[in-house]
């Protein structure tokens, strides 16, 4: 297979993960990616509580090198993370789990600055070939109002839960499928 057509994986996580490789299901994702011999990147974050974003895209562009050929995985912050980087950036695809739209009240959120204008829903979608949305109804931190007007800006396939809440489980078996499938799908193009 041409190295053009790999995938590379970029994990980025919810603010206030402290350790990401122990935190959530990032660690065991990455094991998991690595273990299915996928190329995969899961870095402490800087600027981790605040998860400013003057700070964390220049990170995802120069240190976690997400281009092309790269997933970027956000989940909560790292899901908004996301799509601002692919506003101004082209990235194989984003798969975003508990993404919103707006600070909901709260100020460290506010001060992160991915909320202080409008979402650029077409270039996301012009810059990125494929995107995906994990979203639980009884998610406690984001409202499932806030997810579905991601799911209308960007027309992401979406995987609804009922279940999930917010995503901090240990494991994430639905999304390891998801981002196989989709390694699969871009090595046969």
């Amino acid at each position: 297979m041409a190295s053009c057509n790999k995938v590379r994986f970029v994990i980025v996580p919810g603010n206030g993960a402290g350790d990401v490789h122990r935190a959530n299901w990032y660690g065991w994702l990455f094991r998991k990616l690595c273990d299915a011999g996928m190329e995969c990147c899961l870095e402490n974050m800087p600027d981790p509580i605040t998860a400013r974003e003057s700070v964390w895209l220049p990170f995802m562009e120069k240190e976690l090198r997400c281009d092309e050929n790269t997933v970027i995985v956000g989940h909560s912050s790292g899901a908004e993370a996301a799509m601002r980087y692919a506003e101004s950036h082209k990235v194989y695809s984003i798969v975003l789990v508990s993404a919103c739209v707006t600070d909901l009240g709260d100020p460290n959120e506010a001060a992160s600055g991915y909320y202080n204008r409008p979402w650029d829903w077409e270039s996301i979608k012009g810059n990125v070939k494929v995107i995906a949305q994990f979203g639980s109804t009884d998610d406690s931190f984001i409202p499932w109002s806030e997810q579905q007007q991601v799911v209308e800006g960007l027309s992401s396939k979406l995987f609804e839960f009922s279940d999930k809440g917010h995503f901090m489980n240990s494991q994430f078996p639905q999304l390891l499928k998801y981002l196989l499938s989709l390694a699969e799908k871009k090595s046969d193009s």
